[in-house]
């Protein structure tokens, strides 16, 4: 059992934000806030159009070098602008250069010890489908499997396939005939 699974300030307050959390997701599905809701709709349909024509690491970089690009621009302009007013403003993205972006090693075992569970059942339920502990559920696999690549290989294959199903249709039917 991890030490946050009982009722801690921490606990509570992970269970608050997870709450917050899906209150603002509801909040852009429902289109309470046009404005949020339109910039990230928008970011997501752009996304996907860019997905559709680029590959993925061309889209990841196109976008980190946008990304690269503001912020360049905007901290030479606040430069610029600390200069001209002769202020001792500071770094303008100070707030975020200080926040603590660690990942703590007790999240990491949470979620390694939760994918090493599930990973080990997947691996356990396709030992017991691919040999043959249940006929019924082996079969299952196997007819999805089928019904999946069967039209894709007929469709590569379509002629040599046409061509054995004539031949075998037709010693049918002279076994049939006679």
């Amino acid at each position: 059992m991890h030490a946050n699974s009982d009722n801690t300030p921490s606990a509570t307050a992970s269970g608050m934000e997870i709450k917050h959390w899906k209150e603002q997701v509801v909040d852009l599905l429902y289109w309470r806030d046009l404005q949020r809701t339109g910039v990230v709709f928008g970011a997501s349909l752009f996304l996907l159009l860019s997905l559709s024509v680029c590959s993925i690491i061309s889209v990841i970089s196109y976008v980190g070098l946008a990304l690269l690009s503001v912020t360049i621009s905007f901290r030479i302009y606040k430069g610029i602008l600390q200069a001209v007013q002769k202020s001792e403003d500071g770094h303008p993205f100070k707030m975020y250069l200080d926040k603590d972006v660690g990942i703590s090693s007790e999240l990491v075992h949470k979620y390694g010890d939760m994918a090493l569970a599930h990973f080990n059942s997947l691996i356990k339920e396709l030992r017991r489908l691919f040999l043959v502990e249940d006929l019924v559920d082996s079969l299952k696999v196997c007819c999805l499997i089928g019904a999946f690549s069967w039209p894709v290989i007929y469709e590569k294959q379509q002629a040599q396939i046409d061509h054995y199903y004539g031949l075998v249709n037709k010693q049918i039917k002279d076994v049939l005939g006679k």
